[in-house]
């Protein structure tokens, strides 16, 4: 099945007749689901049938990164903040990246549990004690320590069988501002960035399968925030670093992606850049021009690379809680939280 170039957003715990529609419409291509979505393990498992009742290849997402980013909580394992296996290094490196190793298969074993694809995760972006918005999601304030964090993570989700997204290329975490509500403006040079903020993409790039770039602007460098750049999504990510999976903007709706223009715009912008696939949540209004612009565009994204993203579903959610290696990484990872 031809995936569409848009990812969107849900009401509520159910599908609506106009989502039901909304999702056959040929340039959507995937969900991404939100704390309003779930209340629990039976609910958000029918809720995933019933989308794939309708369209079954379609790509479903969450932002299950762990601490105070997990949408999924009751019943699922809480995940602590990435912070703590930096933490953890400083006195046991060896413990450190086994917690890291468990807590990547663990997130991933139970959202792919329920018929969920990928996680958002994990977080690359360096902790620069700077920026609020990333702060204790980050593995730490050295690059090279969080590489080796962030390769043990990896490598847990993998074998849960999940792809993995990093982000936010070519890093957030030495700006102030929230790009949520702002557009943060990093003034860094190339020089600056390239030995520390772009360092995990750099190591990483080949081991991931999607990565989502930051609506940053480094106006040293490029002009356009880093998701709207041809520079930095085509020169740098693909053709510099070799990453060849899907690219995802961020959200659309977010303030940092404003200066672009409207909804179409944006969209437009974001693809003729790079982007595979792009995301526009809690604004129906934006989604629904940016599928008018994708049905006037009349492409559609390069179908190979999101063969990668679809979720192993290896447990049901019970057969998971039977797994040994379940038990295990719960009491680990949990006792971290």
């Amino acid at each position: 099945m031809t995936l569409g170039a848009l990812m969107l957003d849900l009401e509520g715990l159910t599908l609506t007749d106009a989502e039901k529609d909304l999702l056959r419409h040929p340039h959507v291509g995937g969900v991404i689901l939100f704390a309003r979505n779930f209340s629990s393990v039976e609910q958000v498992t029918a809720l995933v049938q019933a989308i794939r009742a309708i369209r079954p290849g379609l790509i479903l997402a969450v932002d299950q990164e762990g601490g105070r980013v997990q949408r999924f909580r009751e019943g699922f394992v809480k995940l602590p903040p990435m912070k703590v296996f930096g933490e953890l290094f400083e006195s046991n490196p060896g413990e450190a990246r086994q917690r890291a190793y468990q807590c990547g298969w663990l997130m991933a074993a139970e959202v792919l549990a329920t018929g969920v694809d990928i996680s958002f995760a994990p977080i690359l972006d360096v902790d620069c004690g700077i920026s609020q918005v990333i702060g204790d999601r980050a593995f730490h304030a050295d690059p090279q320590v969080a590489v080796k964090l962030l390769r043990e993570f990896i490598r847990g989700m993998h074998d849960a069988g999940m792809a993995a997204t990093g982000k936010h290329f070519p890093g957030h975490g030495s700006v102030v501002a929230d790009s949520h509500v702002a557009l943060p403006i990093d003034e860094r040079s190339w020089a600056e960035i390239e030995s520390h903020d772009l360092v995990p993409f750099t190591q990483l790039a080949r081991e991931l399968q999607g990565i989502m770039p930051a609506h940053v602007i480094y106006p040293r460098i490029d002009p356009h925030p880093a998701g709207f750049s041809p520079f930095w999504l085509q020169d740098i990510l693909r053709e510099r670093l070799g990453f060849d999976g899907v690219i995802f903007s961020d959200d659309l709706s977010m303030e940092g992606a404003v200066s672009t223009g409207s909804f179409s715009d944006r969209a437009n912008a974001a693809l003729d850049a790079g982007c595979d696939m792009v995301l526009v949540c809690n604004h129906r209004v934006g989604a629904l021009e940016v599928l008018q612009a994708l049905e006037a565009r009349g492409q559609f994204p390069e179908q190979r690379r999101f063969e990668a993203l679809r979720g192993k579903f290896r447990y049901s959610w019970d057969s998971l809680h039977a797994d040994a290696s379940w038990t295990l990484a719960k009491e680990a990872v949990g006792a971290m939280a």
